[in-house]
């Protein structure tokens, strides 16, 4: 029975199907999707470990930087020669790329010559590869018959390891495929041809880019698809290219926009990353190549061993009995005698196994059909690992561009290139079948890349003058909005022979200076309750303000905020003032105060001439406001006759100001320092505690007030030991500064955007200084700048769409946002497309650059500007130091990410003899009209 029971046995294993046998064989080589899922988890910690400059030394994945900015976008144009040196021949071309227009897509067209290289050169010296392919270039010009007279870019696509620190430079890091040209590793391989070139003679030419073939990949699919933003091999050798965000590259400065990072990842796995998923057979083809221990995920998937892999498991097999009945002939045991070309040839649809019969027979070799179909089941999982490996590695990068972009679903395009991609039948299908399962939230584009890596090349050169002719362009867009310290010290100059002219009774001045009648800053004695109103901008704010014991006592509870509808704000002054009243009485009824007399404090926010501290006319409107019959009239008393046409509650209106007065006064009362207010929002002014006896308007308050100077004088002691400016009269002047350049003292600064913004506004020719500084008007001054760029065809791909048309789209907060340092470009990109303007990085790049020129020059307005009141101040008390402090309001300095820095720099560096310091409001101007009323009802009552 035991014989019969072997016998069975026996024909049992005959008769097994062949396929089962091998894929028991080589289980180790199967790769389920959780297993997948591991290895694309590894490797993106690995690309993190690259990308980092603490851990980059030690990472087996290197990530380098390879100083491409962008892929193209269609308008690159020009005539390149480029380099192709990968592999054991090399092409010289000539590439002509041609710009898109209209509908018409831009192009590339192609002369090439294929170059041989001698064996001796692979392995001889590095001088003599590089002559080799010096000369062939020069014979390449002469045969295409191209002018060696004039001078030729080049472009150079140079397949292997390098470090780049620009874009036509590159250390190279190691050879591979072969190549072992001695003297060139750590040297600059750019400069290696440019020594060859030289050597060579009798042509100009000029390398402007190094790119490996995935980059050049990438960039020829990028010609075509603008999704294209990730480039692989799989050929000889792999490899995979990315456009990664630029603030995660440790090993480069700077954090704005992107940089196609060339992962290396043939080395995934040199640090023993895979070592739980290397095969024997595997360590048997590291151990015989070229460099053991290196390239380990190449040397699982790429071209160059697939072929051998295949060779050491079929001999195994058959020296274990299971193959050609133990037969294994010389070839067989022949390194390198099946080719990765022989794989694919055994995989054919149709004539697979006829192939791999012809090929096992062309070994020596006598197969049976099912040694056949057992050897074809070999080559078919041994490239399924291959396409599974390469599908969890750009699983990896997939996602990592996903979580790079906060996005829930990403789509994508790959450009790939490589032999065993493009000829092996059935590689390209598993490869895209694998990634859509690991990565199904990525929708996943596969391109195979049009005219090689040279083409690529050529682009990426192509790429990189446009980008550099843009930056010039854009650079000469931006130079009039970027000030010197030459011209802020002329805008200073001028503000302050301005301050002059307006404190005069007689003569013309753009800045008005207007007196505000108040005389003094709170003391903190100050107390009782007071209603505080504000206009000044979008908004009416009513306020009750309790000072007790020297404390502002407000609260949530007792203000509130009312929207002035534009219909308001541009209808009759009557009926704005009537709102007003409106506002009043609701806020009288919400705090249950209707039937008490208060006194109240009215912050108005517009050019005002004063003659008492209770009475205002209105000069001009600003902000956007139009409202008739106001302008010459006195506004206190038009508030008083909407509240009497009420009839339903009466105000003691104690006194107006303006925002900046009341900021001045509300600052004031927690730091007696404090005598400047600044307003820097939706508009700009500031006002300061200038000494009477300067300010010509008011004759006769002046000599009021230096009696009473004289009187304070003589008060004893106690007085004596304060600061000797303490006692001089002194009365808070408006300076209403927006007007300043009213005369054209501001026209070698102006630039035809702020005139084009100007010649829109309400109110032409006026405030044009406050046209260059406040929120209401950035936002537009930033979308007439963009605009111009975009006519120039240097943004939205030249596309002005209707929102970019629209003016008041680009509000001021956009620039907030927009140059906020915690915001990535990707959200910036979300910002624009709120306002309907579809951007690439590239532009995403430029907008901020726009924002930050338009604010920056605001900014530094502003501080020349203050330097001039400081300054003055300081003068005006014979000081050789002066030690003040700003109330500051406004939401562009307290809400724009870089106002305030660059506002204080400015006043640090035009007024050096001041230490300022800057006090934002927190009440606000509202709570400071409410102090200005209880020191003009304190001063009544003495």
């Amino acid at each position: 029975m035991f014989a019969v029971h072997l016998v069975l046995s026996f024909f049992s294993k005959l008769q097994e199907d062949p396929t089962k046998k091998v894929d028991r064989f080589m289980y180790a080589m199967h790769l389920h999707d959780d297993q997948l899922s591991d290895i694309s988890a590894r490797f993106q910690a690995d690309m993190k470990k690259g990308l980092s400059a603490e851990s980059n030394a030690a990472a087996a994945v290197k990530m380098l930087p390879t100083h491409v900015h962008s892929t193209p976008d269609g308008s690159e144009k020009g005539q390149f020669l480029a380099l192709d040196l990968g592999g054991s021949k090399f092409k010289v071309l000539q590439v002509q790329v041609r710009e898109g227009m209209g509908v018409r897509r831009g192009g590339v067209e192609m002369e090439e010559k294929t170059y041989p290289i001698p064996e001796e050169l692979l392995t001889g010296s590095g001088k003599e590869l590089f002559d080799h392919v010096s000369e062939s270039l020069k014979d390449f010009l002469h045969e295409k018959k191209i002018s060696v007279e004039k001078k030729h870019p080049l472009a150079f696509t140079f397949s292997f390891p390098c470090e780049q620190s620009a874009l036509n430079q590159g250390l190279l890091l190691n050879w591979s495929k072969n190549f072992r040209a001695r003297g060139v590793q750590g040297k600059d391989v750019v400069q290696a041809l440019r020594g060859a070139v030289k050597r060579t003679g009798g042509m100009d030419v000029e390398v402007l880019a190094m790119v490996n073939d995935t980059v050049a990949t990438m960039m020829t699919c990028g010609f075509d698809d603008r999704y294209c933003e990730v480039g692989l091999i799989v050929g000889s050798g792999t490899n995979a290219c990315y456009m990664e965000e630029l603030h995660h590259i440790d090993l480069v400065e700077g954090d704005e926009g992107r940089m196609c990072v060339n992962t290396e990842w043939g080395a995934f796995g040199d640090d023993g990353a895979l070592n739980d998923y290397i095969t024997e057979f595997d360590r048997e083809v590291d151990a015989a190549s070229n460099n053991p221990g290196k390239q380990i995920l190449e040397k699982m998937v790429s071209g160059m061993y697939l072929g051998e892999l295949v060779r050491l498991v079929v001999l195994k097999m058959a020296k274990l009995g299971l193959l050609f009945e133990g037969q294994v002939s010389d070839a067989l045991r022949t390194k390198g005698k099946i080719t990765t070309a022989h794989v694919a040839a055994m995989e054919e649809y149709k004539n697979g196994l006829k192939n791999t019969r012809n090929i096992l027979v062309d070994l020596d070799l006598s197969p049976t059909p099912d040694d056949c179909i057992a050897v074809q089941r070999v080559s078919t999982i041994v490239s399924f690992r291959s396409s599974n490996l390469v599908a969890a590695g750009l699983a990896a990068i997939l996602t990592q561009i996903r979580q790079n972009r906060h996005l829930r679903t990403l789509r994508i395009t790959v450009g790939v290139d490589g032999t065993v991609y493009k000829t092996h039948p059935r590689y390209a299908n598993r490869l895209h079948k694998v990634v859509q399962r690991l990565i199904p939230e990525c929708h996943v584009r596969f391109v195979l890349s049009d005219g090689g890596s040279s083409k690529g090349a050529a682009l990426v050169t192509a790429v990189a003058q446009r980008l550099a002719s843009q930056r010039r362009q854009v650079d000469e867009t931006l130079s009039p909005l970027r000030l010197s310290g030459k011209q802020l010290l002329l805008v200073k100059k001028r503000m302050r022979g301005a301050l002059e002219a307006g404190l005069k009774s007689k003569g013309p001045s753009a800045v008005k200076m207007l007196p505000s009648y108040v005389y003094q800053t709170p003391d903190g004695t100050e107390h009782g309750k007071y209603l505080a109103l504000g206009l000044g901008g979008t908004n009416f704010r009513a306020l009750l303000v309790d000072l007790k014991k020297g404390l502002l006592q407000n609260s949530r509870l007792n203000h509130k905020i009312y929207p002035t509808p534009v219909e308001i704000m541009q209808g009759s002054g009557e009926e704005l003032f009537d709102h007003i009243a409106q506002c009043v009485g609701d806020f009288l009824d919400y705090m249950g105060m209707k039937s008490a007399r208060l006194p109240a404090g009215f912050t108005f926010s517009f050019p005002c001439e004063q003659a008492g501290i209770d009475t205002g006319t209105l000069v001009s409107w600003t902000k956007g406001f139009k409202a008739t019959d106001c302008e010459g009239h006195n506004v206190v008393g038009m508030l008083r006759e909407a509240i009497k046409r009420r009839n339903e509650f009466d105000l003691d209106i104690v006194s107006v100001v303006n925002d900046a007065v009341g900021t001045m006064m509300n600052c004031a009362y927690e730091d007696p320092q404090c005598e400047i207010g600044l307003i820097a929002g939706t508009g700009t002014n500031v006002c300061y505690m200038e000494e009477l006896k300067n300010i010509e308007k008011i004759e006769q308050e002046k000599g009021q007030m230096e009696r009473e100077g004289e009187e304070k004088q003589d008060d004893g002691a106690e007085r004596e030991k304060k600061e000797e400016h303490a006692g001089i009269p002194k009365m808070c002047i408006n300076t209403e500064w927006g007007g300043l350049g009213d005369d054209g003292s501001l026209d070698d600064i102006i630039t035809h955007y702020d005139s084009e913004v100007d010649q829109n506004s309400l109110n032409p020719g006026k405030q044009r200084f406050e046209k260059l500084i406040s929120g209401m008007y950035l936002g537009e001054v930033v979308r007439q700048v963009l605009l111009d760029l975009t006519r120039g065809g240097l943004l939205f791909r030249g596309q002005v769409t209707e929102a970019l048309k629209t003016p008041g789209i680009f509000h001021t907060k956009y620039l907030s946002q927009i140059e906020s340092d915690r915001l990535a470009l990707l959200q910036v990109r979300s910002v624009l497309q709120q306002l309907g303007l579809d951007s690439t990085c590239d532009d995403s790049i430029i907008v901020k650059e726009v924002c930050g020129a338009v604010s920056h020059r605001a900014a530094q307005l502003c501080g020349a500007g203050l330097a001039a009141v400081v300054d003055k101040i300081r003068e005006n008390r014979g000081l050789d130091h002066l030690d003040i402090t700003v109330g500051v309001d406004g939401s562009l300095y307290k809400l724009h990410p870089h106002f305030s820095g660059v506002l204080h720099q400015t006043v640090k560096m035009l007024a050096p003899q001041c230490t300022v310091s800057f006090l934002p409001s927190e009440g606000g101007s509202g709570t400071g009209a409410a102090l200005t009323a209880a020191v003009a009802r304190k001063k009544l009552e003495k």
